[in-house]
């Protein structure tokens, strides 16, 4: 990447609209939170959790139209797809979830597409959205995951795989936020996000592994 497009890339987004707290012109962020680098964060998220969304929404016809069809990830009493399926949480809103899925991580492919396209940082309120939908898709992936661990006690693998891809990108595009100004924070807050995001991405995950692994023992030592 040459100096010139660096320095095009440590600019905040929207100026006029951004705190004072902002990067120092020159500063180069880290290459996740440049335009390219940041794409293709987006691109990879959307295409592993719109596969997770459509193979759900594969698996959720053969339901409607066949009541007693075994889905493809139905291993165990634990793990059921069909069985999460069921529940009254897989229609949060009055339809099922898969449709938030399936529109979403779509989305976020298009959401990189453009970040390439304009070969260069968009306005704030561009990233202000998109930080409302990661934000919402973080805190109901938390719930989901809450509801299928100490609620309905059965797993979904394609749902989990969905959440394994919302963790990163809420962290990911947070942290870039901060970095750039959208969010408003101090240099110390920033310093630390920049430098330990990743740090975040793997609590969080572990956090999600032990919740299972505690309250689904049973099933582990059945497994083995």
């Amino acid at each position: 990447m040459s100096l010139t497009l660096d320095a095009q890339d440590s600019q905040p987004e929207d100026p006029a609209r951004m705190s004072s707290s902002a990067p120092a012109p020159g500063r180069v962020p880290p290459v996740f939170a440049r335009p390219y680098g940041f794409g293709m964060w987006l691109f990879v998220t959307g295409i592993v959790g719109a596969l997770a969304s459509f193979l759900l929404l594969y698996e959720r016809v053969r339901l409607w139209n066949d009541p007693g069809h075994v889905t493809s990830c139905d291993v165990n009493p634990w793990v059921s797809c069909g069985e999460v399926m069921q529940s009254w949480q897989a229609a949060t809103f009055g339809f099922p979830n898969i449709f938030l899925g399936v529109v979403g991580f779509p989305l976020l492919i298009g959401v990189a597409v453009t970040l390439w396209a304009a070969k260069g940082p968009l306005p704030a309120w561009y990233y202000l959205g998109l930080q409302g939908g990661a934000t919402f898709a973080f805190g109901f992936s938390i719930w989901l995951w809450y509801s299928a661990v100490f609620s309905i006690g059965v797993l979904c693998p394609y749902c989990m795989i969905a959440w394994a891809a919302v963790i990163p990108l809420f962290v990911v595009t947070t942290t870039r936020n901060l970095i750039h100004g959208v969010l408003p924070a101090s240099e110390a807050v920033r310093r630390v996000a920049r430098d330990w995001w990743w740090v975040a991405v793997v609590v969080l995950f572990l956090m999600v592994i032990g919740s299972i692994l505690l309250n689904f023992t049973e099933a582990v030592t059945y497994a083995f």
